[in-house]
């Protein structure tokens, strides 16, 4: 762990972010010297930095923080959301040294260790606001020692693909099959498109044993390990391109009861007749209010999403149980007849900070239920 900050030094080394757009945004690099290409999005949470660069989700993604200052509290091992960080790189507004107790590496040296660049010096309140008016964008960023212009680095943000129509569960999901508690009545196996740990977490403190299982199992591997549920998990990137997952949710539908959150949620509504399009600049951020229209009650939410399902296209075997109070836009479905539902939001995150965390529960009875 280094404690050496040399910030002087740091803010010498100028670098910009090339937006696909033609506009250019400059700064100073912190973390991994490399040049990155990207889609870039915002977040508005006002902490929870380490979180937000753990987490799977962000696969291919430039994460804009909204929160001006960012790195006074470092990071740990025990707040991780994965075993590494996945997203292309990081902007901010004013990196800090870290002052906390909890604190074992700071923000710059993580982004180092993991190979992940970042801009710092941004005027993040303006590129915030660029997003919005325009919508997702893609970026390349420069903070290497090779010579670019920024047209060059315009070329290149233009050239690349895009997350459209890619598979990027794939790139995330664990290599192998693993037991993450061996504690509780309930056996579910969980599918990680990109799984969060404080999900598992949050599974075995609700009496499940969790078995973690790769993206690309199929429904007859899923069947074979008789589980009492099947819980779809998070994860980046564009559902319609995750196919084998779209085949393997239809294979299991009826058969045992099934719980999505976000990524597991579009592709549930997807292999269930939905459709999912592309929202204009995506939710990102942990004060997104949810009401439940089964309750009537408001929840605040974590969200983490660019895709979203359409309610024009939802087919009637499929209830609306939850709406986005921003724009209206579906956050939770059930089968009207089968055990299964799915939400686009992130329980596990507790913003509210409880307010969510019935959903957990409701999946152990929908389990219980089904084996009586």
């Amino acid at each position: 762990m280094t404690k050496d900050y040399n910030w002087k030094k740091k803010r010498e080394k100028k670098a910009f972010l090339a937006l696909a757009d033609g506009e250019i945004f400059r700064g100073w690099s912190f973390g991994a010297p490399i040049d990155k290409v990207g889609e870039l999005v915002f977040n508005t949470g006002m902490s929870g930095y380490q979180e937000i660069i753990t987490d799977p989700s962000y696969a291919g993604q430039f994460v804009t923080l909204t929160a001006p200052e960012i790195g006074n509290y470092g990071c740990n091992c025990a707040d991780m959301e994965s075993r590494t960080l996945f997203l292309s790189g990081l902007v901010i507004h004013n990196l800090n040294e870290p002052s906390n107790f909890r604190s074992e590496i700071s923000l710059a040296d993580m982004l180092l260790n993991n190979n992940i660049p970042g801009i710092a010096g941004v005027d993040t309140r303006r590129l915030t606001l660029h997003l919005r008016n325009h919508g997702t964008q893609k970026a390349y960023l420069h903070v290497s020692d090779e010579p670019l212009s920024e047209q060059e680095a315009l070329d290149k943000a233009r050239a690349w693909e895009g997350l459209d129509n890619q598979d990027y569960a794939a790139k995330v999901t664990a290599g192998k099959s693993f037991i993450w508690s061996n504690n509780g009545k309930l056996k579910i196996v969980a599918i990680d498109f990109g799984i969060k740990y404080n999900i598992l977490r949050q599974l075995a403190d609700n009496g499940m044993q969790v078995q973690v299982v790769p993206a690309k199992t199929t429904a007859a591997e899923i069947l074979a390990m008789q589980p009492d549920g099947v819980f779809l998990s998070n994860g980046p990137a564009d559902p319609s391109a995750v196919t084998y997952a779209l085949d393997c949710i239809r294979g299991l539908v009826g058969k045992v009861p099934l719980m999505g959150i976000c990524l597991g949620h579009q592709l549930l509504g997807i292999a269930l007749g939905a459709r999912c399009c592309r929202l204009r600049f995506g939710h990102h951020g942990c004060n997104h209010p949810v009401k439940n229209l089964l309750t009537g009650d408001i929840e605040i939410t974590s969200q983490n999403h660019n895709f979203a399902l359409q309610k024009e296209e939802l087919p009637e075997c499929l209830e609306i149980t939850h709406l986005n109070l921003n724009d209206q836009t579906i956050e939770g479905i059930r089968h009207r007849i089968l055990p299964a539902f799915s939400i686009q939001y992130h329980p596990e995150a507790a913003p509210g900070p409880h307010d969510s965390h019935y959903l957990f529960e409701q999946f152990k009875q929908m389990m219980e239920a089904n084996k009586q």
